[in-house]
């Protein structure tokens, strides 16, 4: 249930980041424009509201590494705790019990 609960929490994390990321300037997005148009100060000047959009990036960028090691922790956590009866990794494989016992190969 927390697993779930987290991973849509991540992925929500993720999304918003894309999403915050693309709507943000560049440092140089307006060099272009400022050089020779006399508004050079505020190509290298203060960033007015964009500081907000690089805060709730860092949090959101926080967030996601947060959700990240808590999902990595559930999901070894999870596979210890779990039946090892259905782990694929344990069970032998059928074929291979039967081709074993069944063999035409002479033995050394």
């Amino acid at each position: 249930m927390s697993f779930q609960v987290i991973l849509v929490i991540h992925v929500l994390l993720a999304l918003g980041m894309v999403g915050l990321i693309l709507i943000q300037h560049g440092k140089g997005a307006g060099a272009g424009a400022g050089f020779g148009s006399g508004a050079a100060g505020t190509v290298f000047g203060a960033r007015g509201a964009n500081t907000f959009l690089y805060k709730l990036t860092a949090a959101m960028a926080l967030g996601f590494f947060i959700t990240s090691i808590s999902l990595a922790y559930l999901a070894t956590s999870e596979s210890n705790v779990s039946d090892t009866s259905q782990s694929i990794m344990v069970q032998p494989l059928a074929d291979e019990t039967a081709e074993t016992e069944s063999s035409d190969i002479p033995s050394n």
